[in-house]
């Protein structure tokens, strides 16, 4: 019963414009929302991607902090309870502050847990619609959000081991709207 409330509001969520969606989030959250998201890379360089429903593009599992949280169990747990994997975090995170959209974003990097299957993933959340693997270099249409925490992500990175950028950046799917403001 519970996830079929979930779904119903993830359904009247989809539909309402953006300035409306995130009316509904600042009356229930903070000033500023502070999420998580990952970007895990298997051994081969392919990133894990998911489809939200609500969304049209791209994205990485992620979402809002609980209160008290710290932000690494937060993207581990967004992680598990997303695609149903467990990762291990890699190097410091970069961050995101979107003011206009009152939103801190920290953007980890990961690697899968030890004794973990790539072929394991799959969607656990009514949020989560698809997953799926793809090469860095062949990225399908991310969010928008998603595209600037890559951006960011690689910027930030100190080591030539750092997630590589894709080919071109796609612009913002304004239909879209807020990322990762239900969670």
């Amino acid at each position: 019963m519970k996830q079929h409330l979930h779904l119903l509001a993830l359904r009247v969520y989809r539909r309402l414009p953006v300035t409306a969606r995130r009316r509904v989030v600042r009356t229930i959250a903070p000033a500023f929302t502070v999420g998580a998201m990952c970007f895990i890379e298997r051994d081969d360089g392919a990133l894990l991607l998911v489809r939200l429903s609500y969304r049209h593009r791209w994205g990485v599992p992620g979402g809002l902090l609980k209160r008290g949280e710290d932000p690494g169990d937060a993207a581990r747990r967004e992680v598990r309870e997303e695609v149903g994997l467990e990762v291990v975090l890699t190097g410091e995170p970069a961050v995101v502050v979107d003011a206009p959209a009152q939103r801190v974003d920290l953007i980890f990097r990961a690697r899968l847990a030890p004794g973990e299957d790539a072929a394991g993933d799959r969607p656990r959340s009514p949020e989560i619609v698809e997953t799926a693997w793809f090469p860095a270099d062949a990225l399908p249409e991310l969010q928008h959000e998603t595209s600037g925490a890559l951006v960011a992500l690689a910027r930030s990175a100190r080591s030539p081991q750092s997630v590589p950028l894709p080919s071109s950046e796609p612009g913002r799917d304004r239909a879209d709207g807020p990322d990762r403001e239900v969670g």
